[in-house]
């Protein structure tokens, strides 16, 4: 997909732009994730921070503590709910940005599906997809 893309919240008033190479999609599967999405599961793209710069509103945020007892923060639309990315405290370089909270992700495709012992029985996983029982490696973005 081109840079820069455009994204935001459903109600409009948190919107951001990325520059960089988005095109690769995490499938993540664990019960927070499926819960934030209200879901199967999360579909996300891992990003540098410095990517991401908002161009209208602040974002809320909400103090997650995931199963490795780490903290991860999740960033979302104090208005309308919209999720919109997340950083873990270890690691705030990196973000998690929510692929459909994107204005176009045409062209993504879900490169890797993670948590896989935590998905509900009617999630399709593509079994010809990189896919992890629980989480993978810390993410790098290109």
């Amino acid at each position: 997909m081109t840079t820069p893309q455009t994204g935001g919240c459903l109600c409009g008033e948190v919107q951001y732009q990325v520059q960089g190479t988005l095109d690769k999609i995490i499938a993540c599967h664990c019960v927070n994730c499926r819960k934030t999405a209200g879901a199967a599961c999360s579909h996300n793209m891992v990003i540098k921070s410095d990517q991401l710069s908002l161009t209208q509103g602040e974002p809320k945020m909400y103090v997650d503590t995931a199963a490795s007892g780490n903290r991860l923060f999740r960033y979302f639309c104090g208005n309308c709910g919209s999720s919109l990315f997340s950083r873990r405290e270890q690691m705030p370089e990196m973000t998690v940005l929510k692929a459909g909270s994107l204005d176009d992700s045409n062209g993504a495709h879900i490169a890797m599906n993670i948590w896989t012992d935590s998905a509900v029985s009617w999630a399709h996983i593509d079994p010809s997809v990189e896919h992890h029982a629980t989480n993978r490696p810390p993410p790098s973005a290109k």
